[in-house]
């Protein structure tokens, strides 16, 4: 329980450091300090949850080692050529898109599809629609900062986002489905990542402002709090599937 706490102060404390120098300009410091926060947080996750889920502990590391692939490339010597910038450009948006996939799998695996598909379907519509909508704009704004010749870039940014808005609709139906605490901090998680990166996607494509990089920080702090908390609880029954038992 001490140890806990004490990593959990660390995580509090690297997130103030990272706040400070982020505002005061210290760009380089707070870049690794903001890096630091998955990979303390998963050292939390792996040492004190008791019941592990597989596809959960799966997304924390690919979360967590994404993050600390940006700090190991940061300091080595020559980052800036395009080996070491393919690495951690590829390689750290792969890893995300994997995490963001195994939580998916970690959350369709709790749900029924034929319930879902019967009682949903104008959920299903309407979610789809947005999402295509979503990924249209989100695309928009990042053409004019991409290399039009390798046209996968491009393509690797529309996947990874249309990866994390079926990451916060399958959280939303779990939501629908569940209706319970575990699957209301799943969705708040979800849907804290999705605003996130969204933040991200700001900050790097359209205006290098130090408060929406506090922004985005703060957003996936809060939701790998939620994620990390619901990975404590169970999942209760719904309806339908006490139903199911009774009979």
């Amino acid at each position: 329980m001490y140890k806990s706490k004490v990593l959990v102060g660390l995580v509090l404390l690297v997130y103030v450091l990272f706040t400070v120098f982020e505002f005061n300009g210290n760009e380089s410091l707070a870049f690794n300090l903001d890096y630091l926060i998955s990979p303390i947080i998963a050292l939390i996750y792996m040492f004190f949850v008791k019941r592990k889920n597989i596809f959960f502990t799966l997304f924390i590391l690919c979360y967590s080692v994404s993050d600390l692939l940006g700090i190991i490339i940061e300091y080595l010597p020559d980052n800036k050529n395009t080996i070491l910038y393919d690495i951690d450009y590829y390689g750290g948006n792969i890893l995300f898109m994997l995490g963001y996939l195994f939580l998916v799998i970690k959350i369709t695996k709790s749900l029924s599809l034929y319930y879902v598909l019967r009682h949903f379907k104008i959920h299903l519509i309407v979610l789809t629609i947005l999402n295509i909508y979503l990924v249209y704009v989100l695309q928009i704004i990042l053409l004019p900062s991409l290399n039009m010749e390798r046209m996968s870039q491009y393509y690797l940014e529309m996947t990874y986002n249309i990866i994390m808005l079926l990451l916060l609709s399958v959280a939303l139906l779990n939501y629908f489905y569940r209706d319970n605490k575990k699957s209301l901090y799943l969705f708040i998680g979800a849907l804290c990542i999705v605003f996130s990166e969204v933040m991200q996607v700001a900050y790097f494509y359209i205006a290098e402002r130090s408060l929406l990089n506090f922004i985005s920080t703060t957003l996936t702090l809060v939701a790998l709090y939620f994620f990390y908390q619901q990975s404590k609880l169970l999942n209760e029954l719904n309806k339908e599937e006490k139903y199911m038992v009774m009979e």
